[in-house]
């Protein structure tokens, strides 16, 4: 299942997280946004229990969006120990998201 997360609950789903967590910074209007959406709840499914897959909506949680320097959406940042450790920005396969996961685990 993918979490939605904001500027007031990032610290405590994401970086306080002791799995790994894809997060998936979007915004509505943002048509390669809507492309990687499906794929993001696929993995949040296929990775069930060993990841946390969050989102982040830009307009509502521009802070967040802020401190992590996110320019361009789609772009999902996989976080380990309350670090980013990996950066994907654009939509792209699946495959290509799983690959950074499992060299997470």
């Amino acid at each position: 299942m993918t979490i939605e997360v904001n500027d007031s609950n990032f610290e405590e789903v994401v970086l306080k997280s002791d799995k790994p967590v894809l997060v998936d910074f979007w915004a509505e209007w943002c048509g390669p946004c809507r492309m990687v959406g499906p794929i993001v709840d696929e993995l949040a499914t296929d990775y069930d229990g060993k990841i946390v897959v969050t989102k982040v909506d830009v307009d509502s949680s521009p802070a967040t969006s802020a401190k992590f320097g996110i320019r361009n959406i789609p772009t999902i940042l996989f976080f380990k120990g309350g670090e980013v450790v990996d950066k994907q920005v654009g939509a792209v396969p699946k495959s290509s998201l799983a690959e950074k996961i499992d060299a997470l685990l």
